[in-house]
């Protein structure tokens, strides 16, 4: 207690020694404060501008950090050892990064022939995917063919006429003569071809009476026509022209039914004979009426019905154009639908049936119900009644300014020229025919040429009298082209005509027309819708259709073609089978004889006529789809045997609803032979492809050192006889397919997208599908039609450089259409693709199909070709208003969609694959 006093206090004991202990501590803390505080506070500040001023120094020798060079090192002797070791690491690193970068490129070519090596059993599934398809195409074949083994069908035997052509026995009456009881068959069998013998009027003495005109012209004919024949002994059918007779000089009946029975194959009887008796005016007279010709038929324009027998003898047009073709193009327009007149009538009647038969009864005793003698005064009161209301113009007139022409009793005579009546008939909607007041009378020469007249011009015929027999009636539809109401509604024939809507007039005019041009029009028409008529009776087809005999150009082949992966490619999907081995042929002339029997009424009453015989057309029947599975399977390939699929099942089989086929491709070409060859090459391994025709259109053939390529199929290299875009569409001989796809040499097209066309077309089998779509679009201020390219919602055109179509339009485009339009075609070698867009419309009343969302086609490279030409559209404008003139109307149609394929933007599981990969 006292010593902790005494120190706390600085007491004594030790003197000052506490308190020096105190100061020192003191000073040691203040020192090792000052001396913490220069380290940490001038040591930064030195460290940072050394540090700041190491890259500033130029000499070496200024650096203080800098690196020293290997010698400076080395010359520490301590550190050379660890010089060696750096060296030797140095070496062995590089030697590693070599072996490194060596090891790299092998792992990368080995990486590539990986890579190669899965394309190649891709390939390989795809080929052998193919092959099996091949194997199970030709298995299915081979056991069709092994069916049909034994021929189900021969040719029948022959049917011959006895040797003695002995006589059948009459029948009670002339007028009871029918095919069966007056007609040998024996002498006509179905194979025969339809063998006719033309008598020489000359070696007769009433060969100098007959019309000089109409003699000229119907020998005209004869010369030409592929049934006549020399050979009578083989003939079917024997033929006499015994009229127009020229009225000053008409020899006497007697005198005419002599000859005919001296004719050298009469055979007492004249069956089997056509005595002919054409009128080329309106008052030729009914010579044969008093003539016994046995059973001979007749045919001509005027028939009582004592004198008519149907189904025997033929009511036929007259020959107005006898020895001069029609001039199509100065024939009015379908269009305007409605023209200035609603009906018009001219004529007079000289003699009345009233005044022939002197009876005379009120028109009261009619209205109680006792048929009147004659319904004329009754027509006469209605039609001046309807003319004198106003409500439409009509113009009727039933007293000639002039002379009438001559006319049999109770018949209304023609008034005027035939160009001034032509004239009015132009301005009327309707044309009325009225029937001569006496019904034996069955028909007139003066009804047939007014008829004739009407249906000229377009203006539609109405007439009254049903009792009438108008030409060809057996086998024309004629309420599809004229109104044939009884004279007893002729209180309602205002009424009827006003209610008939624009559609079905211009469908009557539209039928008008092609019967007209086609059965009316000229001597050679008129001669052949004659022969035609008896060959239906009798069924016997027509002649078949000639084909294009092709020169081939000889060519030299082995080039190896390669396969463009832009072309094929279609993903993990196989296209379907490559049949090349043999190429497979589309079946010919399956219906010749059914079509005489079964189609009797299509065939007359539709463009082209009942004239030829096509191997196949796009318009045969199909079957219903169960038919293929129960004994009707033959050439069809369902898809997945029936049950079906996505796109390897679709794929592995043409399916649809007709048997299998290939198609053809037909190819144009001038002096490109780079280009020509490269789109060849394009066509290596397309599915169903059965051959290439090329169409050398160029007068310099191709060059001797060219070697085309192997493709696999036939390549066939036309000559033509010159340059012309016609020749695109000749049926040449080559072509043994139904479809033909129509492309240019620079046209660039996948091979799905032909696939995909190609199956679209088999179920559109009579319209033009393909990809470049154009329409035709109306000029306003000029009010006309106009060519167009640019891109629209709607389209009328699907141009025929990349197309499917029928070969049954080649031939009508080649024999039948209008040779006016092909003369156009060749004047501006141009507009080959829209005529065949307006004969298939024409034809179809339908318009095409467009495949694909592809509206034009570019070949990088190609020379420029002829559409790139200023004149192109200007060219394209006129054809299309002169074609329209050629037709009467314009036959192209709109339409507003485009095909794709079934499943294209399905959202689908993946078990699933879609029918094509970009369709």
């Amino acid at each position: 207690m006292t010593g902790y006093t005494m120190l706390r206090n600085g007491g004594v004991g030790n003197g000052g020694q506490p308190w020096m202990l105190r100061w020192s501590s003191r000073i040691r803390l203040t020192w090792l404060s000052f001396t913490l505080f220069i380290i940490l506070v001038f040591f930064p500040l030195i460290a940072h501008y050394y540090l700041t001023t190491i890259d500033d120094a130029d000499d070496a020798g200024k650096r203080i950090f800098g690196p020293r060079t290997g010698n400076e090192l080395c010359e520490v002797k301590h550190v050379q050892d660890l010089c060696r070791i750096r060296e030797s690491v140095s070496e062995e690193l590089l030697q590693l990064e070599a072996k490194r970068q060596e090891l790299n490129s092998e792992i990368a070519k080995l990486n590539l022939k990986i890579e190669a090596c899965k394309k190649s059993i891709e390939n390989a599934k795809q080929d052998l995917l193919q092959l099996k398809n091949v194997i199970s195409q030709t298995e299915h074949s081979y056991k069709e063919l092994m069916a049909q083994n034994q021929p189900k069908l021969s040719l029948p035997i022959r049917l011959l006429p006895e040797k003695d052509d002995s006589n059948f026995p009459l029948p009670k009456s002339h007028r009871n003569c029918r095919l069966h009881n007056c007609f040998d068959y024996s002498r006509c069998p179905l194979t025969s071809g339809f063998p006719v013998y033309v008598y020489n009027s000359d070696q007769y003495h009433f060969a100098s009476s007959l019309d000089p005109l109409v003699k000229q012209a119907f020998e005209s004919t004869v010369r030409t026509n592929v049934y006549v024949t020399e050979n009578a002994n083989i003939a079917c059918i024997y033929i006499i022209l015994v009229g127009e007779i020229q009225e000053p000089v008409m020899p006497k009946p007697t005198e005419i039914e002599q000859q005919l029975h001296t004719l050298p194959y009469w055979r007492s009887d004249g069956h089997n004979h056509l005595i002919i008796n054409l009128s080329r005016k309106s008052e030729t007279q009914n010579f044969l009426y008093n003539i016994s010709t046995g059973r001979a038929m007749i045919a001509q324009s005027t028939f009582y019905d004592v004198q008519y027998r149907p189904g025997f003898d033929l009511v036929v047009s007259p020959l107005v154009h006898a020895m001069s073709e029609p001039n199509f193009l100065k024939i009015p327009p379908q269009v305007p639908v409605k023209r200035k007149y609603l009906f018009s009538f001219q004529g007079e009647k000289v003699e009345s049936l009233r005044s022939s038969l002197q009876e005379v009864r009120s028109f009261e005793e009619e209205i109680e119900g006792n048929a009147p003698a004659d319904y004329d005064d009754r027509i006469i009161t209605t039609l001046k009644a309807v003319q004198d209301s106003k409500l439409d113009f009509v113009l009727v007139e039933f007293t000639c300014k002039n002379q009438p022409k001559a006319s049999l009793p109770t018949e209304w005579a023609l008034c005027g020229e035939r160009e001034d009546r032509l004239e009015l008939l132009k301005l009327s909607t309707f044309a009325l025919i009225i029937t001569p007041g006496d019904t034996h009378l069955v028909i007139s020469a003066g009804c047939v040429m007014r008829l004739f007249e009407a249906l000229e011009v377009g203006a539609i015929p109405v007439i009254l009298g049903e009792q009438v027999q108008l030409p060809y009636h057996d086998v024309i539809r004629w309420n599809e082209a004229a109104l044939i109401i009884p004279k007893p509604r002729i209180t309602e024939v205002h009424f009827l005509l006003r209610s008939i809507s624009d559609n079905d007039l211009l469908a009557m005019r539209r039928q008008g027309r092609f019967l007209w041009e086609t059965y009316f029009s000229t001597s050679e028409t008129v001669f052949n819708t004659v022969l035609a008529i008896i060959r239906t009776r009798i069924q016997i087809p027509a002649i078949p259709i000639r084909e294009e005999m092709a020169v081939e150009i000889p060519h030299r082949s082995g080039k190896a073609a390669g396969t463009d992966p832009n072309m094929a490619d279609n993903g993990d999907l196989d296209l379907g089978p490559v049949e090349t081995e043999p190429p497979y042929s589309s079946p010919k002339y399956l219906r010749n004889f059914t079509l005489t029997a079964m189609d009797i009424y299509r065939n007359w009453n539709s463009a082209p006529g009942p004239f030829h015989l096509f191997p196949h057309t796009p318009f045969d029947p199909i079957l219903p789809s169960e038919a293929k599975f129960l004994g009707s399977g033959t050439g069809f390939r369902p898809i997945g045997g029936g049950a079906g699929g996505s796109g390897k099942e679709f794929q592995a089989a043409l399916g649809g609803n007709v048997p299998r086929e290939q198609f053809t491709v037909v190819m144009l070409t001038y002096e490109r032979e780079e280009v020509l060859m490269n789109s060849l090459e394009r066509l290596n391994g397309l599915p169903y492809l059965n051959k290439v025709v090329v169409v050398w259109n160029s007068p310099k053939l191709p060059s001797e050192d060219l070697l085309w390529p192997d493709i696999g199929v036939p390549i066939v290299v036309v000559r033509t006889e010159k340059n012309s875009l016609n020749n695109r569409f000749l049926p040449w001989d080559e072509i043994e397919t139904e479809a033909i796809l129509s492309i240019d040499d620079d046209a660039h097209l996948r091979h799905d997208e032909i696939m995909f066309g190609f199956r679209v077309w088999r179920e559109a089998r009579d319209r033009i599908v393909g990809f470049p779509g154009r329409y035709h679009a109306w000029d306003i201020p000029h009010q006309s039609w106009l060519y167009n390219s640019n891109y629209s919602c709607e389209l009328s055109m699907v141009l025929t450089g990349a197309a499917f179509f029928h070969k049954y339009y080649a031939y009508l485009y080649s024999y039948v259409m209008p040779q006016a339009i092909r003369d156009m075609v060749d004047d501006y070698i141009n507009c080959e693709d829209i005529a065949m867009n307006f004969l298939v419309s024409h034809i179809t009343r339908k318009p095409p199909i467009k495949v694909t969302s592809r509206w034009t086609f570019r070949c990088p490279g190609c020379p420029q070709a002829l559409s790139h030409d200023d004149s192109h559209f200007h060219e394209r404008h006129k054809c299309i208003n002169f074609f329209v003139k050629v037709y009467g109307y314009m036959p192209l149609l709109y339409t507003q969609f485009r095909v794709d394929s079934v499943l294209f933007k399905t959202r689908l599981p993946h078990d699933k694959t879609k029918c094509f990969k970009f369709i």
